[in-house]
């Protein structure tokens, strides 16, 4: 008969088979955790790949259009009062009151404001006193040398002592000659308290406020008034090179204002600078137009129409493809490497959905139609596939 001991050693799991099991869940485990941290790292390489992607943009590329003749150039332009003058404080004091506001018409000599300034009302009055002393001496010094002439005559006086009395004299008329000078300085400024219109116009704008503090010499302090004549007005435009020679005095213009969509108001060149910018390739030129009606407005813009041939070599791209940088208009030009380049350019005509360009694009570039505005040069892009969006630059 068996022993029971004996047969349950005989029967119970080896030494080798835990041994081989327990090697197996090792290795089990350490699968286990290996996938995981493969499946970790393709997660992050993923997620990078998506990251790059995302940052470089998908851009829509153009190409420029051959822009024809035209029907003119059409250029902005700004609009300025024929005159225009700051009414500052020649004198210190306080605003007592203010006589004309924003709007109101004035007339040459016509008196904005008033300022009290007692320290120039003392100031003059003690002038007046010192020069009327002045003169008492004046007056004494000219009889005392009138007496004395007449005793040298008869040998009662010596030469040198009639001298001395007519220098007396000289002395004291320059005395009061001096004071005399500081009383019309004084009431210079004392006239200073009136603040006048320089000319006929209009009070375009008014920071003077009553029992207000006025300090003269100021330079930035804004101006009490501002009188603009605006019976007339000047146009100011920049002409790109291309067109400068074919600007000259006396030719016409019209202009188009956005508050005035249906009218043209005739204005006339009447002189330029005769000199190209160097940074914006444009020549300076001033145009005039009559204002009877008050329709031009100084600081307003305006479209300025030329009626002169247009260039052949101008290219029409969407206004889309704009982009205003702090050299000024720009187009963001494609490489063939995939990354841009931010090139200035001059607009010759504004044409609202498109624009002509006079400088800076050649026919055969791709352009970048509504780039992001943090688009720098040498960055990478990708270009969307095509679609109608190249005909825009042909409209």
């Amino acid at each position: 008969m068996l022993d029971p001991e004996t047969t349950v050693a005989e029967t119970g799991p080896s030494s080798v088979t835990l041994r081989k099991v327990g090697i197996g869940a090792a290795v089990i485990a350490i699968a286990i955790v290996g996938f995981g941290i493969a499946s970790r790292i393709s997660a992050t390489n993923d997620l990078e790949a998506v990251a790059a992607d995302a940052s470089v943009p998908t851009v829509s590329v153009i190409s420029p259009a051959q822009a024809g003749s035209g029907d003119g150039l059409v250029l902005p332009g700004t609009v300025q009062a024929y005159n225009s003058a700051a009414i500052n404080a020649r004198t210190n004091g306080y605003v007592r009151r203010w006589l004309a506001d924003i709007g109101d018409r004035v007339q040459a000599g016509q008196t904005l404001a008033v300022l009290d300034a007692p320290e120039i009302d003392q100031r003059l009055a003690q002038a007046k006193a010192d020069y009327q002393t002045a003169l008492a001496n004046q007056r004494l010094a000219a009889t005392t040398s009138k007496r004395w002439h007449a005793m040298l005559a008869q040998d009662a006086v010596s030469q040198q002592e009639a001298d001395e009395k007519a220098g007396d004299l000289a002395a004291k008329t320059a005395l009061a000659n001096a004071a005399l000078a500081s009383v019309r300085e004084l009431n210079a400024l004392h006239g200073f308290t009136q603040l006048s219109a320089p000319f006929s116009g209009v009070v375009t704008s008014r920071s003077a406020q009553i029992g207000a503090l006025v300090v003269a010499g100021n330079a930035a302090s804004q101006p009490l008034f501002t009188v603009s004549d605006v019976h007339r007005m000047r146009i100011y435009v920049r002409v790109p090179q291309v067109y400068s020679s074919q600007m000259h005095a006396g030719m016409k213009a019209d202009l188009s204002l956005p508050e005035f969509a249906d009218r043209k108001i005739e204005a006339t060149l009447t002189r330029s600078a005769n000199s190209v910018d160097a940074q914006s390739g444009a020549m300076l030129v001033e145009l005039q137009a009559d204002n009877a009606d008050g329709a031009l407005k100084p600081g307003a813009f305006a479209h300025v129409h030329f009626d002169i041939q247009g260039q052949s070599t101008d290219l029409r791209v969407p206004g889309s493809a704009i982009l205003t940088t702090e050299n000024g208009p720009s187009v963001v030009l494609l490489g063939k490497d995939g990354r841009v380049t931010v090139k200035p350019v001059t607009i010759a005509r504004d044409e609202g959905k498109t624009v002509l360009i006079s400088v800076g694009l050649r026919r055969g570039d791709k352009v970048v139609d509504s780039p992001p505005d943090s688009i720098r040069t040498g960055d990478q892009v990708r270009v969307a596939a095509p679609d109608a969006k190249g005909a825009k630059a042909n409209g």
